[in-house]
């Protein structure tokens, strides 16, 4: 599957590469963020999503939380408007959504393209962003920090035209937010809070939706 295709059909969860950039112990040089990166074990903290398009008159906002432990278990789960998980363990991914009989399973296209996900969270844990064959990484640091994540293929750069992401300026290894955008018009705004750094997590919420 390409890249392209992994987008078009898992284009939301794209959201979860955003999990990883959460490791990254934040400097000024490539190879400070990758030595600052080994130091960080695991991570949690609530998200909101803003999704802008120019159709709308106003954005679509969903809520939720994530958790990821190294090497690469990873929750990811929005609790409004519509509930739904997503889990990666042990190289197994599995993602649920609620209905009126509670979690169902989802075994499409969606789950495919997790693949590809999870091959970039563990470049990016390592805070290996300039080592992207789909994306040039610009680093910049001092007052309003952030890298920005800029296609190298004019294919890709037709669904996303840049990726931004900030640090917070006050906690080191934590975002402030990231912006994923798609043109001037049309972008997702993740914002994150309550973020913890290396507190313990229970394997078995890697596996069990509740």
């Amino acid at each position: 599957m390409t890249i392209y295709r992994t987008i078009k059909r898992g284009t939301s969860l794209i959201g979860m590469l955003l999990v990883c950039t959460f490791l990254l112990g934040w400097a000024d040089t490539w190879e400070d963020i990758q030595r600052a990166s080994s130091k960080i074990t695991s991570v949690s903290a609530r998200f909101s999503q803003e999704k802008h398009m120019q159709i709308l008159a106003k954005p679509l906002i969903s809520r939720g939380r994530f958790y990821f432990q190294t090497p690469d278990s990873v929750r990811w789960e929005y609790t409004a408007p519509v509930r739904s998980v997503l889990l990666m363990h042990k190289g197994k991914i599995k993602r649920y959504t609620q209905g009126s009989k509670g979690f169902v399973e989802d075994r499409g296209g969606a789950v495919d393209s997790m693949q590809f996900i999870l091959q970039e969270i563990g470049r990016w844990s390592k805070g290996r962003f300039n080592e992207n064959e789909y994306f040039s990484a610009t680093l910049k640091g001092g007052t309003g920090a952030h890298i920005i994540l800029t296609p190298k293929e004019k294919g890709l750069a037709a669904m996303i035209s840049r990726i931004v992401i900030t640090p917070s300026p006050d906690r080191p290894g934590v975002l402030k937010s990231v912006t994923i955008v798609e043109s001037e018009e049309n972008y997702t705004l993740f914002e994150f809070t309550d973020s913890q750094l290396n507190a313990p997590i229970a394997e078995s919420l890697f596996r069990e939706v509740e």
